[in-house]
Order: structure tokens, then C-alpha cells, then sequence
């Protein structure tokens, strides 16, 4: 039978039957994304602490309910073009605020993020797998106005708990603590200035030191997230050291509103249109005379900001891209089942099966990656950490970087290619703004030249690569003996020749060298990334299912093995489609 428009044209069954699919499409999605994840939900039990792990899991599948639920419908509408933010500098009657208005479904998303304890597991310090496996879930909405924000809240929690005197913990580590959204504090981090972006070292703010212990700062920062912070971190240069370059850096809190109520002496001068992150405020803004505190030693300014806020960005960065990577297969995944081309779901042509197995084992396998760097993390913070596991974090936090802003980009193109002409549509999915937003990632927190440039001189001055190297071959040793040891011994080799290749390089020329860096970190990263994988499957043991070990086979065939699957054998054929359909 045929339906009637109320226009009295009528619909074709197969029309019918099309949009039936696409809205069971829909509805499939609103799942609990914490449930489904089962790679997550291992790592999680593996990596959660004995006494913290319960509460952890609870928390996380409480979380997972409304992610593709309730929390996604307001993100999707808070980020419609006509609900994004603008400035609201002055009051009613005058009064200047600097304030930016948000339209409601921005405050409703934001009591779901926080409320899941997001910030609040820094209460428990160190517990950044705590608060980054929330970080992973929220993100896969994207930045959705509020995971930029939590990153730099990050970033000043752990300036405060490290560097910060009792008194300015008293006064502002309770509010970044707080999960009620409302009476929490958000924090920023303005580093960036027009004529000194990845070269932070010609930074030119002003920093003038007061008689009451505070500072004051003058001048101009060009790229501030999260303008409408709590409180910001901000880098400025220290008169009174006369020192040029980052040696004459401070690092300094400063609050929005001074004690007495008032607003600082900052001046908000717009908001930048930005390709992504859009429902997230980022704007320019001018500092006179702002009141300010300087954090930790002065002169270790650069060092305690690259140790706490960009160290941290870095990580809660990937930590986002990582969720873009799994909304993006899920999304691909599940709308291959409901749409049908020549008589068939999709999910049954061998080429759309090996686009959604690439983008899983991608997926999953630098969850995994990251997921060891969160753990460490914490080891780091408690003290735990071996000269060796130091070097290696070093290393790997800035490879891991460059490497999952970049798969992220291509999860999301992926996506969209299952997808097709619906891919391109902002009202279909959430696709095209995760695009958007991953473009954004890649350049936050230092983009990919900066950070290959930043590996190779670490491991010039530093020696990184030593502990980076030692460190992996560690975890093979460990495995040898397991079921795991026939691909332990084949990264084992993996990693002698990457070592000789690393050492060929650093004996270049600078200029050389650095041309060479492209390839060699993706090499170095993709070897990290499977020998933590590995290592895992070992420590998992039972737990792993076939489908996980065609995940990491399907990884290593195509970003580590010189020879390639033969891709008509029945055997990829058959791996393929198993990771196709297994969640």
C-alpha cells in the first residue's frame, strides 16, 4: 500500500520503507555508550585501582546512559548555528562584566559533563584515570562546548595542587572539585599571543610584581578558550628578570573577579569564528593592570607550564580524539546495518566491512595506547615513576598526540564515506561537527611539526629514546613466556630495527633530521601502540575474545607488516567481517 502526504501525493512503499530504516538507524544509536564499549570497560577493570575501580565503573555506565541520549540531543542543539555563543560585556544598567551568553541547553549539557565527577576525581589525587575515562566518554559528543573547558580545568587543578600555597588552595580548589554545575569553577589557559604562537618563548605580556605578594599584568593574548573562565592560566614575561626567550617567563593565576566582587582587569575584545569547537568560546582579550599570582618558582615558569597544563592539554587531548574515533565507528557501524543498497544492508559488501575494520582496530588499539599513558599519569604523580618510564612518558605523550589528532580527522572522513550523501548533512548526524572539531585538535596544544620537532629535540638533548625503547622491550620481556610471545618476539625485532633507525637519524644534520621525523614517529608511535596492545592481550588473558586479536592483527597488517594481507584470502575476508559486526 502507499501512503498519502497531506498534499494528496502519495509515497512509495520503498520510500517508506527507507525512512523506516534510517529512523531505526536513529534510535539504535541511543545506547549506553559505557555498555558497549567492551574494549573500554576491559581497560577500566585493568587499570582502576582496586579500592577506586567499583565506584569508577558505576560512575561511568550511570554516565554512559544519557552520552548518546539526552546529553547528545542538547549538545546537537546547543551547537545549531543560531545558538552559539556571544559576547555580554556589560550589564543591564552599565556595569561591565565581560560575561558571554550562552544559549540554556549549553548550562543543561554542562550539569550532565560535570555531574559525572569529571573534576571531581582530582579530589582523589593522583586519579587522572578517574577523571580522563568521563573525558573519553564526553568526548564522544565531541568538544561539545564543555571538554576544551575541562581540559584547562584540569591543567589549573593540577598547577594548584602542585605549586599552589595553602591559602590559594583553600580559596579555589573546593570549587574546581565540585561536580554541581552552577557552583563549580571552570578554568582557561591563555597562552597563546599573535606574534608567538608554538614559539612561546617571544610571549610579551607584561608581568609587574605588586607589594602586597600579587602581580599585574599588561598587554595582549590572542587565542583564549574558554574566555568566560573562573579563573585563567596565563604565561607572562617578568620584568624583573630582564631575560628574553622562556627563561623570562612566569606562570600566574588569575581570577576573574577580584576578591571585592569586582571584575579584573581584563578586557574581552571578541570572539574568534573558529571552523569547529564552536559552541565552546574562544575570543581575544586585552589585560591592564589584571591582578595576578604567580605559580610556583619564579623563573620555573615555562617548566611548571609545560609540566601541568600543556603535558596535561596534551593527554586530555587525545584522550577527545579517542572519543571522536569511536562515535565515528559506531556511528558508521550501526547506520551499515539499517541501510540497504541493491537488496542488501550495506554492512554485507566486503569494501564498506573494511573501512568500519580499519577504523575499529585503529580505534581500539590507540584507546589502548593512551589509556597506558592516563595510567602512568598517575604513577608520575604519586612518585612512582622509574628515570625510565619518566623518559618514555615524555616521548610517547608527544607522539600520541600528533597521532590521534590525525586518526581522529580520518575516523571522521571515514564516517562519513560509509554514510555517504547523508554524511554531509549537519542535521543527519553529528558526523560533520566532528569533523570540524577534529581539525581544531589537531592544532590545540601544539600541532604536528611542532611536536616532531619538540620529539627530536628531546631525544637530542635528552636521550629520550633510551628510556622509550628500554621501556617497551620491558614490556615484551614480560610476555615472552605467554601466549602472546610469538608477536612479543616479532615487536621485539620491530623495535632493534626502529632503534638503528632512530639512532641513523639523530647522527643527521638538524635540517636532515627533521625532514625524516614525519615517518619516523609514525613508525615509533604505531610500534608503541602495539606493544602496549600486546602486553595488554597477555594481562587481559581469558577476557580477550577472538575479535580483539583480529583487532590487533588487522592493526599491526597495516601500519607495521611489510607484507600485506592477501585481501581475497578467505581468512581477511572472514576477519573483516567479524570486526564489522562485533562491538
Amino acid at each position: 500500500m502507499t501512503e498519502k502526504l497531506t498534499t494528496g501525493f502519495e509515497i512509495q512503499p520503498a520510500a517508506s520503507e527507507a525512512r523506516a530504516d534510517l529512523e531505526a538507524f536513529a534510535e539504535s544509536l541511543r545506547h549506553n555508550a559505557y555498555d558497549a564499549d567492551r574494549h573500554l570497560r576491559r581497560l577500566v577493570e585493568y587499570y582502576a585501582t582496586d579500592d577506586r575501580y567499583d565506584e569508577l565503573d558505576a560512575s561511568l555506565r550511570e554516565f554512559g546512559e544519557v552520552i548518546m541520549g539526552r546529553l547528545d540531543d542538547l549538545v546537537r542543539e546547543n551547537n545549531a548555528p543560531g545558538n552559539l555563543p556571544r559576547t555580554d560585556r556589560w550589564s543591564d544598567y552599565g556595569a561591565r562584566t565581560e560575561e558571554v551568553d550562552h544559549h540554556p541547553t549549553y548550562h543543561e549539557a554542562g550539569k550532565y559533563i560535570y555531574g559525572s565527577g569529571m573534576m571531581a576525581a582530582y579530589a582523589d589525587h593522583p586519579n587522572s584515570m578517574g577523571a580522563l575515562t568521563r573525558f573519553y566518554l564526553s568526548s564522544i559528543n565531541g568538544e561539545a562546548g564543555h571538554n576544551c573547558p575541562l581540559a584547562c580545568t584540569a591543567g589549573v587543578i593540577r598547577v594548584l595542587q602542585e605549586l599552589a600555597d595553602d591559602e590559594l588552595k583553600e580559596r579555589f580548589l573546593p570549587g574546581f572539585l565540585n561536580p554541581e554545575y552552577g557552583e563549580h569553577n571552570e578554568g582557561a589557559q591563555f597562552l597563546t599571543e599573535i606574534q608567538g604562537g608554538s614559539d612561546v618563548g617571544k610571549n610579551g605580556v607584561r608581568a609587574v610584581r605588586g607589594d602586597d605578594g600579587t602581580w599585574q599584568l599588561f598587554g595582549e593574548k590572542w587565542f583564549c578558550s574558554n574566555i568566560d573562565a573562573d579563573v585563567f592560566l596565563m604565561t607572562a614575561r617578568i620584568d624583573e628578570l630582564d631575560e628574553e626567550g622562556t627563561a623570562g617567563l612566569g606562570l600566574f593565576l588569575v581570577p576573574r573577579q577580584l576578591e571585592s566582587g569586582e571584575v579584573n582587569g581584563f578586557y574581552l575584545r571578541r570572539l574568534k569564528d573558529k571552523l569547529g569547537t564552536r559552541s565552546m568560546a574562544s575570543g581575544e582579550c586585552d589585560f591592564e593592570g589584571a591582578v595576578a599570582y604567580h605559580m610556583g618558582e619564579v623563573g620555573d615558569g615555562f617548566k611548571h607550564m609545560m609540566e601541568f597544563v600543556i603535558n596535561t592539554s596534551r593527554l586530555y587531548n587525545a584522550v577527545g580524539c579517542c572519543g571522536m574515533m569511536r562515535r565515528s565507528y559506531v556511528t558508521a557501524r550501526v547506520y551499515a546495518d539499517h541501510r540497504r543498497a541493491f537488496g542488501h544492508p550495506i554492512a554485507d559488501y566486503p569494501l564498506v566491512q573494511e573501512t568500519l575494520a580499519n577504523m575499529r582496530a585503529d580505534s581500539e588499539t590507540l584507546l589502548s595506547g593512551t589509556m597506558h599513558l592516563a595510567a602512568m599519569q598517575d604513577r608520575l604523580d604519586a612518585g612512582e615513576a622509574t628515570d625510565e618510564e619518566k623518559a618514555f612518558f615524555r616521548m610517547a605523550l608527544n607522539l600520541n598526540k600528533a597521532r590521534t589528532a590525525k586518526t581522529a580527522r580520518w575516523a571522521c572522513v571515514e564516517g562519513i564515506e560509509i554514510l555517504g550523501g547523508n554524511g554531509a548533512i549537519e542535521t543527519f548526524s553529528v558526523l560533520p561537527r566532528l569533523l570540524r572539531d577534529s581539525i581544531v585538535f589537531e592544532n590545540w596544544e601544539g600541532t604536528h611539526n611542532t611536536l616532531y620537532m619538540q620529539v627530536l629535540r628531546d631525544m637530542k638533548r635528552y636521550a629520550v629514546h633510551q628510556g622509550f625503547f628500554s621501556y617497551l622491550d620491558g614490556l615484551l620481556d614480560e610476555i615472552s613466556e605467554s601466549p602472546e610471545g610469538e608477536r612479543a618476539a616479532e615487536l621485539a625485532d620491530l623495535l632493534t630495527a626502529l632503534e638503528a633507525d632512530t639512532t641513523e637519524v639523530l647522527e643527521r644534520p638538524t635540517a636532515s633530521a627533521s625532514l625524516t621525523m614525519r615517518r619516523l614517529v609514525d613508525d615509533l608511535v604505531y610500534a608503541f601502540y602495539a606493544v602496549v596492545r600486546t602486553w595488554e592481550r597477555a594481562c587481559f588473558g581469558a577476557d580477550e575474545d577472538e575479535a580483539a586479536e583480529a583487532s590487533l592483527d588487522h592493526f599491526m597488517d597495516r601500519h607495521l607488516r611489510p607484507d600485506q594481507p592477501d585481501v581475497g584470502d578467505l581468512t581477511y575476508l572472514e576477519r573483516i567481517g567479524l570486526l564489522s559486526e562485533v562491538s
